[in-house]
Formats: structure tokens, C-alpha cells, sequence
């Protein structure tokens, strides 16, 4: 009698690990990239110079997203500049990882076809809306004209991203003269323009998505674990990402990581 009370639990122990390890079935449903992040290829631009004469991206800055670089291949550099530190570069080779908190205007610069996995602490319209391209007081006081500036990728393509880039850098030319020379004025600068930017930010707040990013992940992975071992419901099928075409961004060249596909 004992053994074969022993033999059932077994069995009953068995088809409850097999339910709580059976996949959602066609109606499951990717999460995204694995804590929330956003993740992304980026070629940097080189397909022709900068006004500076430097294969690069527009410089931007995020108001309240961490974003890493690992570079893959390539190498090149990254000029960094914040209100603590102000002006650094640090230079890139495969296998470097440089990671940047918010309020830091940066730059990626490419001398041998640059390509890097960026990482954002957060996905989708939270990582877009985050981001705030440095085209000078003049441009940040005319609404109109930076909305034409910005769109110009959306617009034209390659070529506009291109030239999108190219009115950035005639702007943060001039903002990395003062460095060498006023470096009050660079302060004051660096200020203004992070100033413009939060307060921007701010306002959209409601536009940015609260359901990515790590704490939803958090909230998942303790769900599954109060639910141990009857989480059935909690296991989704495996996914993976087809490639695409890529997209012209701020630093270049895209290859985001989305609209993960069911592996069957």
C-alpha cells in the first residue's frame, strides 16, 4: 500500500511538472527582449563625413534612460559631456562596452566601419521618446524648425538622416570650441540644453510605455515563482528575431531587436 501511495505521487508529481512546463500554446505571446531592455545593431554612419570630416552620429542626449554600447566591430570612439565631468572620449575596439546614464550628450564616432549592440534600460516608445538631438539654443528656441530637423530622417531616408546629422554637428562643432576656450560658457550650455530637455520630457512623460522595462519583468519573474509548480500559465513559447531592414537612426544605421517571432 505504502509503494503504490509512493508510485501515484509520483505519477501526480509528474503531470503537474509536465502542466507547469507546457508552453501557452498558439495564443502565447513574446514579452520582449528578457528584462524589458531594448536592444539594438548599429552600423555608425559612414557613408560619407560630418562637416568636422568625421564618420559619425548626431550627438543626443537622454533624459531618463540609461544606454550601454558593446562594440562588436570596428573601432572608433565615443565623446562624452555632462554637467559633473564635462568633456571625455573614450575610444571603442571590438569586445569594449561603454555605458552612459542619463543627461549625458554623447556622440559615436567611427574610424573603421564602426558596429555596435546598443542597449536601452527600456524599449519601444519609452526609449524613442527619451531621446533629444543637440542642434543648438537657436534650433531649441524655433519648435518649428526642430520638428523639421528631426522629422528629416522620416522623411528622406538615408539622405535625410544624413543631413539631419550633418546640421547637428555644425551645432555641437561650435559647443566643443568653447571647451577649449570659454569653459564657463560650456557649463552653461551643457545646462541649458539638459534643462530644455528634461522639461520636454516631462510633458511626455504619458507618452512613454509603462508596461516595458524591468519592473514588469520583475513582476513576472515573482509571479512565476509564488506559482511554482502549477505555472502554467507563466511559460510562453521560445521566440526569435528574423532580420530586417535596417533603418537610419541618430548614430546610424539600425537594426533594432524586435517583433520577436514563435519558434515552432
Amino acid at each position: 500500500m505504502k509503494n503504490l501511495s509512493r508510485w501515484l505521487g509520483a505519477v501526480l508529481g509528474s503531470v503537474f511538472l509536465v502542466s507547469a512546463c507546457r508552453p501557452a500554446g498558439e495564443t502565447g505571446k513574446p514579452e520582449g527582449i528578457i528584462g524589458g531592455i531594448g536592444l539594438t545593431r548599429i552600423t555608425v554612419y559612414d557613408q560619407r563625413p560630418a562637416p568636422d570630416g568625421l564618420q559619425s552620429g548626431a550627438p543626443y542626449m537622454r533624459a531618463v534612460t540609461d544606454e550601454g554600447f558593446y562594440v562588436i566591430s570596428g573601432t572608433g570612439r565615443i565623446e562624452l559631456h555632462d554637467v559633473h565631468n564635462g568633456f571625455r572620449s573614450v575610444n571603442l575596439s571590438p569586445g569594449r562596452y561603454v555605458q552612459i546614464p542619463p543627461c549625458t550628450l554623447h556622440r559615436l564616432i567611427g574610424t573603421d566601419h564602426l558596429v555596435v549592440l546598443g542597449v536601452t534600460g527600456s524599449a519601444g516608445p519609452a526609449a524613442r521618446n527619451d531621446a533629444r538631438i543637440y542642434f543648438g539654443q537657436a534650433v531649441d528656441e524655433n519648435p518649428v524648425e526642430f520638428v523639421r530637423l528631426t522629422g528629416l530622417a522620416e522623411a528622406e531616408g538615408l539622405e535625410g538622416a544624413l543631413k539631419r546629422r550633418d546640421e547637428a554637428v555644425r551645432a555641437y562643432t561650435l559647443f566643443l570650441e568653447l571647451w577649449k576656450f570659454d569653459k564657463v560658457a560650456y557649463y552653461r550650455e551643457l545646462e541649458r540644453f539638459a534643462g530644455v530637455h528634461l522639461k520636454t520630457a516631462a510633458a511626455k512623460r504619458n507618452e512613454f510605455d509603462g508596461k516595458a522595462g524591468s519592473a514588469a519583468w520583475t513582476a513576472r519573474y515573482r509571479a512565476r515563482l509564488k506559482n511554482l509548480p502549477l505555472n502554467r500559465d507563466e511559460m510562453p513559447p521560445a521566440f526569435y528575431f528574423p532580420p530586417e531592414e535596417e533603418i537610419p537612426g541618430l548614430s546610424g544605421l539600425l537594426l533594432p531587436v524586435t517583433n520577436l517571432e514563435k519558434i515552432k
